[in-house]
């Protein structure tokens, strides 16, 4: 062979090489050239099983997904377990996804407290918890549980407007606090006082709990009243939000309200509590409310409205949950096409902690997606709204921590 023939054929070797391994395709658990298997649990029983609306609303995005050739070519199937909001239950589905069902990863599994339940085994055994269902501080951080990252804005994040709002409008508050008694509700409010800083001992008067097991927080309500409390925050599911609406108006205490924003839902929250009753309550938002006017000609609500007919027929179009899972299931898919032919857990999470300024269709406008290997809270941004009797309506700027 001549010197120059054999040159040629290293330069190709060389060429070829790297072309070839990029070609490989490099499978997890769950994964194969026609499908990826996903997991989650979610409440479609038991104390907050309105939560159970997410898991059927981000099975039929998959449908569509899967309707229209799937993901290169890969369908979704989501194995959808019910645990009843109950951190044991937890445990028993989360293991079974796992070490029977080998799923890739667990997906926007719902609670606090039962995500919180299967943190530690899923991080153990090095399985993505990913964009799970759940509010809480502990979720973003990365150098202690690096497989666990949620979707939805922290406590901090929830807390950061309603603090900025009060300090400029009622600095002389009087607070009353109602919370739930895990880590849901403590976290909030930690988020509180860490806010407030040195005027929490000031400002925040009384504080009661319950236990999502509870029948009422009617006793708690009429507690707070009494402790002279001029602005009430209500850290509380959506059971309890109504029940605390329509107490202190019962009563005829009438704070500043706020609610956190995963118990804005009208069908839900408000018209248990009473749409009168309601009225003038705060909460914050980050996704689009398909009932707002304001979006009636917005094609990302139009589009969402056709989806919503076509896939999930039996869902509230009223429902805020459905906006929050069909967005978190577009994310999901983001990051799994980002993956390309590296369906491993790994590579999953390198990407999930690879967002730059996301722009999702549902979201509102100002709120983008941010991540790096450091940074496991994908949304900062939130925007006050206030419900006026009839729907929330936004006031002020998107605003972060």
């Amino acid at each position: 062979m001549s010197r120059r023939l054999r040159a040629f054929v290293v330069l190709t070797a060389l060429v070829a090489a790297p072309l070839s391994s990029h070609a490989e395709k490099n499978y997890g658990p769950g994964v194969t050239d026609t499908e990826i298997k996903i997991g989650q649990t979610m409440p479609y029983s038991g104390p907050l099983s309105a939560f159970g609306t997410i898991g059927k609303a981000q099975a039929a995005y998959f449908e569509m997904i899967n309707s229209k050739g799937g993901l290169n070519g890969r369908k979704i199937k989501l194995l959808s377990l019910d645990d009843g909001y109950s951190p044991p239950k937890t445990i028993e589905q989360t293991r079974k996804l796992v070490e029977s069902d080998e799923v890739l990863l667990l997906f926007s599994s719902f609670g606090t407290p039962t995500n919180t339940a299967a943190m530690k085994y899923l991080n153990a055994k090095k399985v993505p918890q990913l964009l799970i269902a759940a509010t809480g501080m502990k979720w973003g951080d990365a150098r202690n549980f690096p497989w666990t990252m949620a979707f939805l804005p922290s406590q901090k994040t929830g807390t950061t407007g309603y603090v900025r709002y009060l300090l400029k409008n009622r600095p002389d508050a009087k607070i009353g606090v109602l919370y739930q008694n895990d880590d849901f509700g403590k976290d909030y409010v930690k988020a509180l006082r860490d806010h407030l800083g040195d005027k929490a001992q000031r400002m925040i008067v009384a504080e009661a709990s319950y236990e999502s097991t509870d029948p009422s927080v009617d006793s708690q309500i009429a507690t707070l009243k009494g402790s002279g409390a001029d602005t009430f925050f209500s850290f509380t599911s959506p059971k309890f939000s109504a029940q605390a609406i329509r107490k202190a108006y019962d009563i005829g205490w009438k704070p500043l309200y706020f609610i956190p924003y995963s118990a804005t839902s009208v069908s839900a929250v408000l018209q248990p509590a009473g749409l009168e009753k309601s009225m003038g309550v705060i909460s914050s938002a980050y996704v689009k409310d398909p009932t707002d006017p304001q979006w009636k000609a917005d094609a990302a609500t139009l589009d969402w409205l056709a989806w919503m007919k076509r896939y999930y027929p039996d869902g509230d179009v009223a429902e805020i949950y459905n906006v929050y899972a069909y967005t978190n299931a577009q994310l999901l898919i983001q990051v799994l096409k980002q993956c390309g032919d590296e369906l491993t857990r790994e590579n999953v999470m390198k990407q999930v902690a690879n967002l730059r300024n996301l722009e999702l269709p549902m979201l509102l406008p100002g709120v983008r997606i941010n991540t790096s290997a450091t940074d496991y809270d994908p949304i900062k941004q939130l925007q006050l709204m206030r419900f006026d009797g009839r729907q929330w309506v936004r006031f002020g700027e998107v605003t972060g921590p």
